[in-house]
């Protein structure tokens, strides 16, 4: 008999339908008219065992006992799903062969794999393990899958990588957890004070930001336009651009800051001949936006649709799980395998007759067209997020539903239009030896824009990680090199320095997308140019909810700002535990793991270092930041989340 474990009951109940019917449902798993059986998890079935399974003492979280870890590290079976646990553990011992069925990501992995291991499967049964990777539900994916197995230890490297992440966080979040709680009490902080890799450096970048935006002290700046006309009466306008002798009454961006200077240009320029002495046309293209990742998705919608991550991960899991309209959601590819370009036309053909408005006054997308998103190179054990082979049914779907399908199949269908194409002009005028600028686009042929031009204007016309620069440039006259012009006047621009914005879902995303713009160490920097992210496409939007329900961030309209606790734990902190660039680290390390490039002890030790210093240091020094400051978590979520914490005897 042959097991499949599938992650979840929905992706065992997609893999059941293709096998030989009639089938026989059982308690917690699926039988095949051949035999063959399909069980689930229901997500993670085992979880990291409490410090007191280790040691009866830390059931009172004391400093001597910290930093705790584990000699032999200890799974135990979660309460709540105990029982799917003990159907898999018979289905286990009846099988001859285990196909491994998890979500195709470094998690998914994990969490058949530990379910194989607690059960006990060992010796040739668990060489001879497979591993089915499915991205689609739909019927005639999941047999394509099914013919493509590969052997469940080509995936030992991702196995081990999520393993490290977890022991990791583990040993981290619950030893520094402890030692910020324990030492809150004593300033008068009644509540947990907990401290992730990843939720807290994010915390630190929120908080830093409310810092930048209430110490922001505004101050005015100047820019000249020359405002000109040719012989024939057509006007343009061009910007001053200062030269070197203006640098000492400029700021580090390059704005003028003295009024008088900005003032002579004007005097200076006005009624004065202009020469247009450099002018420059070239033709442009610009290839189609790739299609999303998960994390790309969420930028785009909060920004179009006002939508959370969670409420987009969530719409994503409707349409894949549920509706089977989407591939698997939580990827943080942008690219597709080149085998999938066979399967173009039918997804096109689904996309056209569920979505047809997609493509009112465009032109028909071609199927044989090839863009640069089927690249086997930049995809592993997941791709980018496109449509299915399945009609979507509009009318049946939610109202979010319905926008993320759309925006998903807009992004897929753009990769069979052929390039924007666009002529730009880029004009240098001199006037009185000072030299202006301006610039002009006029579309030639609009490819895939098409697609986009009747979006609305806040919801612009490309994705987020698209460098589409639509600035609102102006048309030119015909003009030559040489030409002589005449400045009508000259005309003095005051504007102020503005404060950076608080962050929003959709800049918190990109921010944990980008990490690296934000990590100060410039050998850090280098290396996340390769690896670059907080967190992961699975957890990220997770770990921004979990903020908001511990009390350490607040929505006010679309901004997102830090609590009083926030800060507090902010400012109580070592920056080390507060900036991104340890945890950026780490999933540089954890990728290099699942890429074979580092060993698990490799990790594991430097951190167990670097964690006896935290400890020591925040053994050595009170929370004073946290004194006066009031519990504000709400006091549902916050009581549920830390049930067996609040029970501990704190010392």
């Amino acid at each position: 008999m042959i097991l499949y474990i599938a992650e979840k009951p929905s992706l065992g109940r997609a893999i059941a339908d293709v096998l030989p019917k009639p089938h026989k449902k059982g308690d917690g798993f699926i039988t095949a008219a051949n035999g063959d059986c399909v069980s689930w998890c229901i997500g993670h079935l085992l979880e990291q065992a409490e410090p007191d399974a280790y040691d009866d003492a830390f059931k009172s979280w004391k400093l001597e006992h910290l930093p705790i870890v584990p000699q032999t590290w200890k799974l135990q079976p979660k309460p709540k799903t105990r029982s799917q646990l003990t159907v898999l553990r018979k289905l286990v011992k009846q099988a001859s062969s285990i196909i491994n069925a998890g979500d195709p990501d470094r998690e998914g992995q994990l969490l058949v794999d530990e379910v194989i291991s607690y059960l006990g499967v060992k010796g040739d049964k668990l060489n001879q393990v497979q591993r089915l990777l499915i991205s689609d539900l739909n019927p005639q994916a999941v047999k394509r899958a099914l013919g493509q197995l590969r052997s469940n230890r080509e995936f030992v490297p991702l196995s081990t990588s999520a393993l490290a992440r977890s022991r990791a966080d583990w040993l981290y979040g619950m030893n520094m957890t402890r030692a910020y709680t324990i030492q809150g009490r004593k300033v008068g902080y009644q509540g947990v004070l907990s401290v992730g890799r990843v939720q807290t450096p994010l915390l630190g970048l929120v908080v830093r930001r409310d810092d930048e935006i209430a110490n922001f002290i505004p101050k005015a700046f100047y820019e000249v336009l020359a405002h000109l006309l040719t012989d024939q009466q057509q006007a343009f306008s061009a910007k001053w651009q200062p030269s070197e002798a203006c640098k000492p009454y400029m700021d580090e961006d390059d704005r003028v800051l003295a009024r008088g200077l900005a003032e002579n240009v004007v005097s200076r320029i006005t009624g004065k001949s202009a020469e247009v002495t450099k002018l420059e046309a070239k033709d442009k293209r610009q290839n189609p936006p790739l299609p999303y990742s998960l994390s790309a998705l969420q930028i785009d919608a909060a920004k179009r649709f006002g939508l959370s991550a969670k409420e987009v991960l969530d719409t994503c899991q409707s349409l894949y799980e549920r509706h089977k309209l989407i591939t698997y959601p939580r990827s943080d590819s942008r690219y597709l395998p080149k085998d999938q370009l066979a399967l173009a036309p039918k997804v096109l053909d689904a996309v056209l007759r569920g979505a047809s408005g997609l493509v009112d006054g465009c032109d028909a997308p071609n199927a044989k067209l090839k863009s640069k998103a089927w690249d086997d190179s930049k995809v592993d054990a997941h791709h980018a997020i496109v449509p299915t082979e399945k009609v979507a049914n509009l009318s049946a779907l939610s109202s979010n539903e319905a926008k993320l399908y759309q925006h998903v199949a807009r992004q897929y269908l753009a990769q069979f239009y052929p390039a924007y194409i666009y002529a730009e002009t880029a004009v240098e005028v001199t006037i009185e030896g000072g030299l202006f600028t301006t610039k002009a686009r006029q579309d030639k042929a609009l490819g895939w824009k098409q697609l986009f031009k009747r979006t609305t204007a806040n919801q612009s016309n490309t994705d987020s990680n698209n460098n589409d620069d639509d600035d609102n440039e102006q048309s030119l006259p015909p003009l030559i090199k040489g030409q002589i012009l005449q400045c009508e006047r000259g005309e003095l621009l005051e504007k102020m320095t503005q404060a950076p914005k608080h962050f929003t879902d959709a800049t918190l995303l990109g921010a944990m997308t980008g990490i690296s713009r934000y990590v100060t160490d410039s050998d850090i920097k280098k290396i996340l140019k390769e690896t670059d992210g907080l967190g992961t496409e699975a957890t990220r939007a997770g770990i921004i909810e979990l903020l908001f329900k511990r009390g350490y961030l607040v929505r006010q309209g679309k901004a997102i700002k830090a609590t009083p606790v926030g800060v507090g734990l902010i400012r109580s902190l070592p920056d080390s535990a507060t900036t991104p660039d340890m945890t950026a680290l780490w999933e540089n390390s954890l990728d290099a793991i699942s890429q074979k490039r580092l060993k698990y002890d490799a990790f594991m030790q430097p951190l167990l270092s670097q964690l006896d210093g935290l400890i020591t240091q925040a053994s050595s020094q009170l929370p004073s930041a946290l004194q006066g400051v009031a519990n504000s978590a709400p006091k549902r979520s916050f009581k549920k989340t830390y049930k067996k914490k609040t029970k501990a005897k704190v010392k």
